[in-house]
């Protein structure tokens, strides 16, 4: 039996659509499980009822037009409950529903199965017998095991098809939404442009052309460069190897020829697709056909395949990176997973909205999309991005949803969202030069998260303290090297000189987790829990002194410099920290640069370090809560893992007592103490924080106008009072609600939907 589960899985991944999937499945059930009826049941959504989509042993005519509402008859019962159905006599149940159109009436057993996909009922799988029979448990597992692997086939036939404006009946349909995770809020309407990473077959985008013939052309020149790669490399190595292993070099070759496997690509370059994408596909189609063949000696021709053409999309993709970039007006971004050097190479007035497949809300390109102010949509694990090239895509960045095949009437209704949050800025204008100061005269200091000069521009015009967290890393990771002390200096030189003399606070370098240098790998089965931060600096002193000296030789004359240690767990890992600053210090002195020590602080993201503030603040001058990793650790959710995304939550129980104990420990020894994740750029969340006692917000500059504007429209007093009835209750969603009533009695309500998915 499992021999066959596999078989027919491996059948049914390497089907090219959905319904020779469903062909597959059907035919080959039903032998496997000796049967006479194998069906299945997809719902529907556009009509709200399950389709019989494919059937072997039911009558073919039904297939495709025969329906059953969402509760109706055996079927509907085992998508309600979401579990199987096992019965010897099917029409003696009292769900029975009996449908001629299939001549189901003489089959007595039935037996259904739910197909599930992220917690949600696609469809149903069915298996029915004339005779009573009742099937074992073996039997309903194997077909709780096909129904699975027929989910994600699915689930992506129906995500394409969505796109393509088509529902699973074959019905005409517009507005198709795919549920993703907010990264960053607001609206945004344009083409997707996917972007892939080099020389992987499986993520190349579906893209249509109208020069053929210059695709063509691309192809042949890209053929015949991996040709003459294969018979330098075969002249090259030919003595060494036996004669069989040589003549595999010829087999590569006459697959290259305009017979096979190049003559297949050129036909679809001549219908239109680009030959990147033409390349892929009759690839991973060669590829699967291999991989299901039974002699061992050819399944491994699979990877020669897959070997040789992913030389030839190498060299085709050389070619193309020869050619300039053009993207449209309003580009929106998509790929599988989108690093912040992709986000680098779009003119940045060209760039509108972020689609990622893969991260969530509090991944590193999520923060650096809020810093830039793009909307953003992270963790559309559903969405076939690869379709999605040229197409007019919105991005909702307040719920984490985006749209295909807009309909006039979504986009006039977005661009009235788009229109409303401008206005919305614009009202908040007034306050700029405001101060931050509660109606009963407590202040709060709000700095800005900054990481690239951009950013500063957009803090000062918004009327910022100072910065609460200049990422170092970002410079790191958009060079090609490590910067030297000299490049270094010039870029914190910069963000010094601009906002002096305003405190601004350089976070050493925090590489390790979600931020990985391209050109310093770190593997890791636990990165998150692995060599980061601080750990990552300690273990290169070099790396650390060069960065330290930078950063005061940066500072001379100026003198609003001040440094913090991020990802620290231990005293001792502050005083190492410390020694090499102070050295980093004295040598500058000796080299004759006027400069002093600047004030250190660390940065609380760890629940040891909760625990450890007030003996951390007896080393140091400040510190601060890095609200996103500090949330991650004491709920033991990866803020990038999507399928996890609904439990990460600033407003846990836990974490506010975390965060009101950091407070109390940083102040009972008169230190100053800050908090600069995202919680502090939620309008919702500042409620809590002042009244816990942080003498500084810092935020990304696109939400400090709207922070401001709640915390002048509340007094100390009844933020305190609030505070204390949420430490009281015991989950998320109560201490969210009441943190809602709040702002709406506060009459700031307008400011409800940006701070709801922050």
């Amino acid at each position: 039996m499992l021999d066959r589960l596999r078989d027919i899985v491996q059948e049914v991944n390497a089907a090219r659509d959905l319904q020779t999937a469903l062909r597959v499945i059907v035919t080959r059930v039903r032998e496997a499980m000796n049967t006479q009826v194998c069906s299945v049941y997809l719902l529907d959504n556009d009509i709200n009822c399950h389709v019989l989509m494919a059937s072997e042993g039911l009558r073919q005519e039904s297939v495709g037009h025969v329906s059953l509402q969402l509760d109706e008859g055996l079927v509907g019962l085992v998508a309600r409950h979401a579990e199987p159905v096992n019965l010897e006599e099917a029409q003696s149940h009292p769900a029975y529903h009996y449908l001629s159109e299939t001549g189901e009436e003489e089959f007595c057993s039935f037996l259904g199965v739910p197909i599930i996909h992220h917690r949600k009922v696609l469809g149903v799988l069915v298996v029915q017998h004339k005779e009573k029979r009742s099937f074992d448990n073996g039997e309903e597992a194997f077909l709780i095991t096909l129904s699975a692997q027929l989910a994600g086939v699915i689930a992506a036939a129906e995500a394409s098809g969505a796109i393509q404006g088509v529902s699973p009946s074959g019905q005409r349909r517009a507005d198709t939404s795919f549920a993703g995770i907010s990264g960053a809020t607001g609206v945004a309407i344009g083409q997707a442009v996917v972007v892939f990473p080099h020389a992987d077959l499986n993520l190349v985008p579906t893209r249509t052309v109208t020069d053929i013939n210059a695709e063509l052309h691309d192809f042949a020149r890209a053929l015949n460069q991996v040709r003459t790669d294969i018979r330098q490399l075969s002249a090259t190595i030919g003595d060494q190897i036996r004669p069989e292993e040589k003549d595999l070099f010829e087999v590569y070759l006459r697959m290259l020829d305009d017979d096979a496997l190049g003559r297949e690509v050129s036909e679809l370059i001549q219908q239109g697709n680009w030959a990147q994408g033409a390349l892929a596909e009759v690839a991973l189609d060669h590829v699967k056909a291999f991989e299901q063949m039974k002699d061992p000696y050819l399944r491994e021709r699979a990877t020669d395949i897959k070997d040789l053409c992913s030389r030839v999309l190498s060299c085709l993709q050389e070619s193309d990176n020869d050619k300039p970039r053009e993207y449209p007006d309003e580009t929106v971004l998509v790929g599988e997973e989108l690093a912040p050097s992709m986000l680098m190479e779009v003119p940045r007035e060209k760039l509108v909205g972020l689609i990622s497949v893969k991260g969530s809300g509090n991944s590193h390109v999520a923060i650096l999309a809020r810093t830039m102010g793009i909307p953003t949509v992270m963790g559309a694990l559903d969405l076939p991005y690869r379709r999605l090239d040229g197409r007019q895509v919105i991005v909702d960045g307040y719920s984490g949803t985006v749209y295909g095949n807009p309909s006039e009437q979504m986009r006039t209704r977005y661009l009235d969202v788009i229109k409303e949050e401008e206005e919305l800025i614009r009202g908040l204008e007034g306050i700029i030069n405001q101060p931050c100061v509660t109606l009963d005269g407590h202040q709060v200091s709000l700095w800005v998260n900054t990481g690239l000069m951009s950013d500063v521009v957009r803090s000062l015009d918004h009327g910022a303290e100072g910065i609460g967290l200049f990422r170092t890393e970002v410079p790191f990771l958009l060079a090609e090297r490590f910067p030297s002390e000299q490049e270094q200096a010039a870029i914190y030189r910069e963000q010094l000189q601009a906002f002096a003399p305003k405190q601004v606070t350089m976070r050493t370098l925090d590489i390790g987790g979600d931020k990985a240098l391209p050109y310093f790998p770190i593997e890791e089965a636990n990165p998150f829990l692995g060599w980061r931060g601080i750990r990552v600096t300690l273990d290169h002193p070099e790396i650390f002194i060069a960065q330290a000296r930078a950063m005061i030789r940066a500072s001379e004359g100026l003198d609003n410099l001040q440094i913090m240690l991020p990802m620290v767990s231990n005293l001792q890992e502050v005083t190492g920290s410390i020694q090499i600053i102070k050295r980093a210090l004295r040598e500058l002195q000796e080299e004759g640069l006027d400069v002093s020590m600047p004030p250190i602080g660390v940065m609380i993201e760890l629940p040891a370090a909760v625990y450890l503030t007030r003996a951390m603040c007896q080393m140091v001058d400040f510190v601060s809560v890095g609200s996103n990793d500090l949330t991650q650790y004491m709920l033991a959710v990866d803020r990038n893992n999507p399928r996890v995304a609904d439990l990460y939550t600033s407003f846990h129980p836990a974490v506010l007592h975390a965060l009101k104990h950091v407070v109390d420990a940083a102040h009972a020894e008169g230190k100053p103490v800050s908090i600069c994740g995202e919680m502090a750029g939620d309008p919702a969340s500042a409620l809590l924080l002042v009244a816990m006692g942080f003498d500084i917000l810092s935020m990304n500059a696109s939400t400090l106008l709207k922070v401001k504007a709640v915390i002048r429209s509340v007094t100390l007093a009844d933020a305190q009072t609030l505070l204390k009835d949420v430490m009281n209750l015991s989950d998320p969603q109560s201490i969210r609600a009441s943190i809602d009533m709040a702002l709406y009695n506060a009459g700031v309500e307008r400011l409800l939907r940006s701070s709801r998915t922050s």
